[in-house]
């Protein structure tokens, strides 16, 4: 045996225990915590000799490979199979190991609670990079974006946190202003949906480049409602639902049977104070999987 492969016992428990906690803070269910791990530790063991040996920081390779399996995970929808859509792995070698996690937070819970209604991208760069220390560019690689738009998507996670931390929303609330939001867009009432938004609301349109969207947010509670009537014009074709999104309540547009658009509410006193619209086909991919068939009874 190559004692070059023997690590301590402490070391190996303490890895683990890293990733599980990566994993438990990105999904918020350890049984799905488990499974993510599981599916680390198989692709490890599946890169050839070689490859793991050119691997200077085995513990920050898993870790970055936790992490993009969790975020594969958080951007399908409810019914769809995980195990059907590939994970990111890390290229080879990686980079210096990150600091340990301090997870030391009293509001932990409440945390973890409002990280579940964060879009993907953003509750990714939060807790990898806040949460675990690691670094920018890694971050940046595994939600497929540029570093300054990784320190965007995290800047806007610290916000969207610091005010459901001081002024959470319930489910029910969150539920019925969504509600709110798609009759006044379905009827083309800009002062209605107006009324509905912050003063200082901002809207976010990610066209990923592969349709014509707004590359800069559109701020205001008037130039937000105009923008999102704009965008959600009643035409044949198209309708506008109101679907669990993220675990709260959203909008989903389908033009002709296929999703268009998701569209995320943050809320907080009673008001919308930032609509996130992602647009990018690449990203509805899954929202436009067919759904498997209702089991029929023997």
């Amino acid at each position: 045996m190559d004692h070059d492969d023997v690590t301590p016992i402490a070391e190996l428990l303490e890895e683990r225990r890293h990733l599980l906690e990566v994993a438990y803070w990105m999904l918020g269910s350890p049984i799905e915590a488990e499974c993510v791990v599981d599916e680390t530790y198989r692709r490890w063991y599946r890169l050839p000799d070689a490859a793991r040996r050119r691997i200077t920081s085995p513990r920050s390779w898993l870790a970055k490979t936790a992490g993009g399996i969790c975020l594969d995970r958080l951007v399908l929808p409810d019914w769809a199979d995980a195990s059907a859509f590939p994970a990111r792995t890390p290229d080879l070698p990686q980079a210096e190991e990150p600091p340990p996690a301090t997870l030391e937070e009293e509001d932990g819970l409440l945390v973890l609670d409002a990280l579940d209604s964060l879009p993907p991208a953003e509750r990714a760069a939060f807790v990898l990079h806040d949460v675990f220390g690691m670094s920018p560019d890694t971050v940046a690689d595994i939600v497929g974006r540029t570093e300054p738009e990784f320190a965007e998507l995290a800047d806007r996670a610290r916000r969207y946190l610091r005010i459901q931390r001081s002024r959470p929303t319930t489910p029910k609330e969150q539920d019925i202003l969504a509600r709110a939001v798609r009759q006044a867009c379905m009827s083309g009432d800009a002062e209605l949906l107006a009324s509905l938004l912050s003063p200082d609301a901002v809207a976010y349109f990610d066209g990923g480049g592969k349709v014509r969207a707004s590359t800069k947010p559109v701020r205001g509670s008037r130039q937000v409602a105009d923008s999102l009537l704009t965008l959600l014009e009643p035409r044949r074709h198209t309708t506008l639902s109101t679907r669990s999104v993220n675990g709260r309540t959203g909008l989903v547009a389908r033009y002709d049977h296929q999703v268009a658009a998701v569209i995320t509410l943050d809320i907080a006193d009673h008001e919308v104070t930032e609509v996130w619209v992602v647009l990018n086909p690449d990203k509805l991919h899954s929202w436009n999987q067919p759904a498997p068939p209702d089991p029929t009874p023997a």
